[in-house]
């Protein structure tokens, strides 16, 4: 990207009134853009989420694998804040080349640091791609789904686990993957025959996907609620207190990311202590992620009432059906939406840890890397759905217009409030029905986990 800002060769021409139609980008230009954007996503993938896995990994008691989450979610807000505001006034009122640079160095000492403990880090030494052998066990539960149960039948053990318990009675169909009969051969493990554990694996992934799809619908609703703001604050007065500094429309969802960094700090310094010495025991991954749910619908309901005091604004104005093809700035502070927003803020600083949490205890011990991506997944999926959930509404009710003061978005905001308490409701009947995991792996963690 920085090379993009320095080389004009790397870009099209600036598009001015006089070279009118703008210039447009060639197909070399196109794919530096694209393989620029690749990389990003690389880069992205494979260090945010795979840093938090492997930070988790270096320790063993589950209150500083907790404590350690809280701080990572706490730096990563705080890094967006300064990225979201002093990078982008860098880039925006000094030079993109500039700005883009300050993100190069910031990378490479980064890297050095990452590098400079390499010698003290635990590494996991990795055993083969977990999904593989959640293939296996699906294959061999089919290929041997006509094998009558009998008493007495033979399990297939994994070499370093002692115990002969037999598999567990859910999802019995599963456990027809570690059933040993004749034709197996001498292999511990193929496509014919899993093990005691992989099955056990298998099914603890099963019985976690209703948690996490719950959390789906609740990204889609927080991209809903960024885009909505956003335009709000589009139509509102955006001067910070009567100054004459006028703050960015895109620029408040700062707020949110300064109010998740607060509560995480708040969280782990005053909260959670409190919590332990009030209670007996600490805040659960569940109970974490179930306040996030309620602070996440307060958040809409909030919203809501600002917009009908913006729609009531405009009315007394008379700045409804002006009909000039745009919205009108409606006399009301936006400063009124950091109430939202820190909700909101405050709901995320709640709900990330909790999940990541969740997912890095409940998930096997071989899928862990992929457990703390889990979040990152349902934010994608999340933000997709909140794309065909906008484009619904606009198709079938005349709530959101172009023109902001003509709609009524205010009652979208109520229809997404609404949504959210009854997707609580689904949280809320999905972690009455999870049952924890309990192995000889993860009985501490279970004293955590448990509720």
């Amino acid at each position: 990207m920085t090379l993009t800002a320095s080389f004009p060769s790397l870009r099209p021409s600036p598009c001015t009134n006089t070279s009118l139609p703008c210039e447009s980008p060639t197909h070399y230009q196109y794919g530096v853009l694209y393989a620029t954007l690749g990389l990003a996503c690389l880069g992205f993938g494979g260090t945010r989420f795979t840093t938090a896995t492997m930070g988790a990994d270096q320790f063993d008691d589950p209150k500083s694998i907790g404590i350690y989450f809280n701080w990572y979610y706490c730096v990563m807000y705080v890094a967006s804040a300064i990225s979201s505001t002093a990078i982008i006034y860098v880039q925006d009122n000094v030079s993109w080349t500039l700005g883009f640079g300050i993100t190069v160095a910031t990378n490479l000492v980064a890297l050095i640091l990452f590098l400079s403990g390499m010698k003290f880090y635990r590494r996991m030494k990795p055993k083969g791609s977990p999904f593989t052998s959640i293939a296996q066990v699906i294959v061999a539960a089919v290929r041997k789904r006509r094998v009558s149960s009998r008493v007495g039948q033979v399990y297939n053990y994994d070499v370093d686990d002692k115990s002969s318990t037999a598999p567990s009675d859910s999802f019995r169909f599963l456990n027809r993957g570690a059933l040993k009969i004749e034709s197996d051969g001498p292999k511990s493990r193929s496509w014919s025959l899993s093990t005691v554990q992989e099955v056990e694996d298998l099914k603890t992934l099963i019985k976690i996907m209703p948690l996490w799809s719950s959390s789906v619908l609740l990204s889609g609703l927080v991209g809903m609620f960024n885009n909505f703001t956003i335009l709000q604050a589009l139509t509102m007065d955006r001067h910070l207190f009567g100054s004459s500094f006028k703050i960015p429309a895109a620029s408040f969802l700062f707020f949110n990311t300064l109010a998740t960094s607060i509560s995480l700090l708040i969280l782990d310094r005053l909260i959670h202590p409190m919590w332990r010495k009030l209670i007996g025991r600490p805040l659960t991954p569940l109970q974490q992620i179930g306040i996030g749910h309620v602070l996440n619908a307060l958040a809409l309901v909030a919203s809501a009432i600002i917009e009908i005091q913006r729609l009531h604004v405009a009315k007394s104005h008379n700045l409804i059906g002006l009909n000039d093809g745009r919205t009108t700035i409606v006399p009301l502070a936006a400063m009124w939406l950091v109430v939202p927003l820190a909700i909101l803020g405050t709901s995320e600083g709640f709900l990330f840890p909790g999940q990541i949490l969740l997912y890095y205890q409940e998930f096997p011990t071989s899928l862990r890397g992929t457990s703390t991506a889990m979040i990152s997944l349902l934010v994608a999926v999340g933000f997709y759905l909140s794309t065909g959930i906008t484009s619904l509404i606009r198709k079938s009710t005349s709530w959101l217009m172009d023109d902001l003061n003509e709609g009524r978005l205010d009652i979208v905001y109520w229809m997404l409030a609404a949504i959210g308490l009854v997707n609580f409701g689904y949280f809320l009947i999905c972690a009455k029905m999870f049952k924890h995991k309990l192995d000889k792996h993860d009985q501490s963690l279970d004293n955590v986990a448990s509720s």
